[in-house]
C-alpha cells in the first residue's frame, strides 16, 4: 500500500525542494560555464563526534535512497522556481528532465562510524550530485544522531526492552524518522502509529493519566481498561498514590496483571517498593515499566532496580543533547573536463579553524586485533592494502541511478548490534572520552600513513 494514497503525512511526492537556494545558483552558473557535466565525487563525513561520544551510528540510509528516487521536478515545483526567479528558463528545462544517474556508495545502515569515515560517497556529474547535498545531510544528520542516542540507551538497558515515546516532543514528520532511527539503534517498539504503518515497527500503548482522571475513581478506570484490553494490560499507577494504585490494580486484574507503569518520582526507590508490594500481593509475574524523561544516564542508574522495561521520549528525539552529527558533504574529486574519460583530480578545501578536508575518492576499512576487536578505522585513497581488502566498509547503494541495496529494517537493526559488539568494551562507557578507536589515513599512492 502506498501511504501517499491515504493522505498521511509520512511521504512526500517530491524531495526536490528539500534543499538550499544556493544549490540552484551553483547549478545554473555551472551550466553556463560548461562545467556542470564534469564527473565529480562528493563524500559525507564528520570531522568529529559529539562531545563525549565514543562512536557514531549510520542511520537514515534507506530514507536517503527514497529521497534520491523521489528527487523530481514536476510542474508545480518548476513553477515555483520560475515565479521566484531562482533560475532561468534554460536551467528549468534541464531540471524538468532531472533523474539522478550516478552511483552512491556508503557504509551499510546500522554500521558504526568515526571522525573522517566516508559515510557516503556520491558520484556523477557535478550538476546532478550538487543538488542532493542538503537532503542527504538533512536525513543522515538527524537519523544518525537519534540512532546514536538510542544505541547508548539500549546498551545501558542491557536485555531490558525500550519503547520509543517521543512523537509529542518533536515535529510530526521528524517523529516518524526518529522512531525508525531508534529501532535501528536498539529500541524494541514505538508509540507512534505512523512509524508502525510506514516501517513495520511494533507499536505499543495503553493509557495516560487523562484516562484515570476521566473516571470518578481510579478503580473504575482500571476496571474499564481491563475490561477492554484484558488482564495482561499495563496500568498506570502514579496518578494519585502509588501504593494504593498498585493494590487496586491487583485487586481488579488479579495476579495475571501484565504490568504497571511508573511515570514520576524517585524511580529507583519507587520501583523497589512496587516490586516488593506486587510480590506480596501474589503478582510475582507482573512487570514494571518506568518512564519520565529518561536518558542513557538515568537508565544506567536503574540497572540494579527491579525494572523490566523503559519508555523514552524527549531525550531520544533530541539526540540526548546532540541533535545533529555535524556531517558535511564535500567535493573531493572532479574531472578535468566534461569528457567522460577525463581523469579525476583530487580537490580539497584549505581552511583554518579545523574545517579542512582531504581530497580524493576514499575507501574505508576497519582493522581488527588478534581477538577480532576493532582497533582502527583506516581511511585511504588509491590502492587498498592487501591486509584490509576483505575488511572494506563501503557498499554499493545506487548504481547508474537505480537503487540496489534496500534492506529490511530488522536486518539493519541486527547489523548495528553486531557492529557495536565488535568495538572495544569501552565503547559503551557513558563517561566522557574520545572516539573508541582512532582514524588512520593512508595515501595508497605513496604508502604514507597519518593518524587522527
Amino acid at each position: 500500500m502506498n501511504t501517499a494514497d491515504l493522505g498521511l503525512p509520512v511521504d512526500v511526492p517530491s524531495t526536490a525542494l528539500f534543499t538550499d537556494h544556493y544549490e540552484f545558483t551553483m547549478l545554473q552558473a555551472a551550466l553556463k560555464a560548461g562545467t556542470a557535466e564534469r564527473r565529480s565525487v562528493f563524500e559525507v563525513f564528520t570531522r568529529r563526534l559529539p562531545e563525549g561520544r565514543r562512536y557514531g551510528v549510520v542511520a537514515g540510509t534507506g530514507r536517503v535512497l527514497d529521497a534520491v528516487e523521489n528527487f523530481r521536478f514536476d510542474a508545480g515545483v518548476l513553477g515555483f522556481l520560475r515565479e521566484r526567479k531562482i533560475v532561468g528558463e534554460e536551467t528549468l528545462a534541464w531540471l524538468a528532465d532531472y533523474r539522478f544517474s550516478g552511483d552512491v556508495w556508503g557504509y551499510p545502515e546500522g554500521e558504526v562510524y568515526f571522525p573522517g569515515s566516508p559515510i557516503m560517497r556520491v558520484e556523477g556529474t557535478f550538476a546532478e550530485c550538487v543538488l542532493l547535498e542538503t537532503v542527504i545531510l538533512s536525513i543522515l544528520n538527524h537519523d544518525s544522531a537519534i540512532a546514536a542516542a538510542a544505541s547508548r540507551m539500549a546498551s545501558a538497558a542491557g536485555d531490558r526492552p525500550i519503547i520509543e515515546m517521543g512523537a509529542r516532543r518533536t515535529h510530526e514528520l521528524a517523529a516518524v524518522a526518529a522512531s525508525r532511527a531508534a529501532y535501528v539503534g536498539g529500541f524494541t517498539s514505538t508509540s507512534d502509529l505512523a512509524a508502525g504503518f510506514r516501517y513495520g515497527i511494533p507499536t505499543v500503548g495503553t493509557s495516560a493519566h487523562a484516562f484515570t482522571l476521566l473516571h470518578d475513581r481510579e478503580r473504575d478506570a482500571f476496571q474499564a481498561q481491563v475490561n477492554s484490553m484484558g488482564r495482561g494490560t499495563t496500568l498506570l499507577v502514579d496518578t494519585y498514590d502509588v501504593a494504593e494504585a498498585v493494590r487496586t490494580a491487583v485487586e481488579v486484574a488479579g495476579p495475571e496483571l501484565g504490568a504497571v507503569r511508573i511515570d514520576s518520582g524517585d524511580l529507583l526507590l519507587v520501583a523497589h517498593r512496587v516490586r516488593q508490594q506486587l510480590d506480596e500481593l501474589g503478582a510475582t509475574h507482573t512487570k514494571i515499566i518506568v518512564t519520565s524523561d529518561l536518558d542513557e544516564y538515568a537508565i544506567a542508574s536503574l540497572a540494579a532496580a527491579p525494572v523490566d522495561a523503559y519508555g523514552v521520549g524527549t531525550q531520544l528525539v533530541t539526540g540526548s543533547g546532540h541533535p545533529t552529527c555535524s556531517m558535511v558533504y564535500k567535493l573531493v574529486a572532479r574531472a578535468e573536463s566534461a569528457d567522460p574519460g577525463a581523469p579525476l583530480v583530487p580537490v580539497a578545501k584549505k581552511s583554518s579553524g579545523g574545517k579542512t578536508s582531504i581530497g580524493g575518492r576514499k575507501w574505508a576499512a576497519r582493522r581488527l586485533d588478534e581477538y577480532g576487536v576493532a582497533e582502527a578505522e583506516v581511511v585511504g585513497t588509491g590502492q587498498v592494502p592487501d591486509g584490509l581488502a576483505d575488511r572494506q566498509l563501503l557498499v554499493e547503494l545506487v548504481k547508474g541511478g537505480a537503487v540496489v541495496a534496500r534492506e529490511p529494517l530488522d536486518v539493519v537493526r541486527d547489523r548495528h548490534t553486531a557492529a557495536r559488539a565488535n568495538l572495544p568494551l569501552s565503547a559503551t562507557q557513558l563517561s566522557r572520552g574520545e572516539a573508541v578507536i582512532p582514524t588512520e589515513y593512508v595515501n595508497g599512492r605513496t604508502g604514507s600513513r597519518t593518524g587522527a
